[in-house]
């Protein structure tokens, strides 16, 4: 009975200093704790997650009942662990921190420059056709291609191994690029901002293929790789089946059509004009 009325006591006295300050605090903390849950879900880091919460449910118990020997490894495993989780997870933490790099502070609170979203938008428009033109035919004829399209984080360290080309892109250019044994046929294509940047250029290998299905070459695998470091949006003709994949946020999705791949491309590349093609056509709907 003591005992609960030290905690009902406890918790007057929290309630009673309770300030504005204090549910700032527990907003942002929260949000933090959200975000970082998000970032390091259906990652490697899930798994490291689990662990330390399960040694510090452990340590928690040892702690109560007063097992000495277990509390003493546990204390020194959180006090040197923490290196050897820095450097066994040092990927994911520096995919975690570029992606908090990525969010700009306008983004956090919904605000965009609406002029710079449609002049984005103008140039995408413009260059989806080609895009998908190119990996139809590409695709027809059974030839390998790698198109990674650049999102918000730049990609300039992968062109001094390719060839810089800054050329609109047409249908043309990029068959010609992936035609066999030319020159730049086995590396990537690298779009910004409507054009096409570079080719030849080598891409980072993903780094979970031991759980990839065996018959993905190593264009899936550099994809894969490719969207594990960045936030691009990466395009892969298969050279065995003439299958259209596209590789975004760690995950490869494949099976894609000139219409589907057409839809995705402008539902990330031009979101206003996508949302209002389908506000448009879901109003027809209604009309008839």
């Amino acid at each position: 009975m003591q005992y609960l009325s030290f905690v009902w006591n406890s918790l007057i006295g929290v309630v009673k200093t309770f300030t504005i300050m204090d549910f700032i605090d527990i907003v942002l903390v929260s949000y933090l704790v959200y975000k970082a849950i998000r970032i390091v879900r259906e990652t490697r880091a899930e798994q490291l997650v689990k662990g330390l919460v399960v040694l510090g449910i452990t340590y928690f118990i040892a702690t109560m009942i007063n097992l000495k020997m277990l509390s003493f490894i546990l204390t020194n495993v959180f006090t040197f662990g923490v290196l050897a989780i820095i450097v066994v997870f040092q990927p994911e933490l520096r995919r975690a921190l570029e992606k908090v790099g990525r969010t700009k502070i306008a983004e956090l609170g919904g605000i965009a420059s609406g002029d710079a979203h449609s002049e984005r938008g103008q140039t995408w428009s413009a260059a989806i056709p080609p895009i998908v033109e190119a990996c139809e035919r590409l695709s027809g004829t059974r030839t390998g291609a790698l198109i990674v399209i650049e999102n918000k984080t730049k990609l300039g360290d992968l062109l001094p191994a390719g060839t810089i080309i800054d050329a609109k892109v047409s249908t043309s250019l990029l068959c010609n690029i992936f035609y066999p044994n030319t020159p730049m046929h086995d590396g990537a294509v690298i779009m910004r901002d409507g054009r096409v940047l570079a080719a030849g250029c080598f891409l980072p290998s993903t780094q979970k293929g031991e759980y990839l299905d065996k018959q993905l070459g190593s264009r899936h695998r550099a994809a894969l790789g490719m969207s594990e470091n960045s936030d691009a949006i990466i395009i892969v003709v298969s050279e065995e089946t003439g299958m259209i994949s596209v590789a975004e946020n760690a995950a490869l999705e494949r099976g894609f059509n000139s219409y589907t791949l057409t839809q995705l491309l402008r539902d990330r590349l031009v979101p206003e004009a996508a949302e209002k093609e389908k506000k448009k056509g879901l109003f027809g709907r209604f009309r008839r």
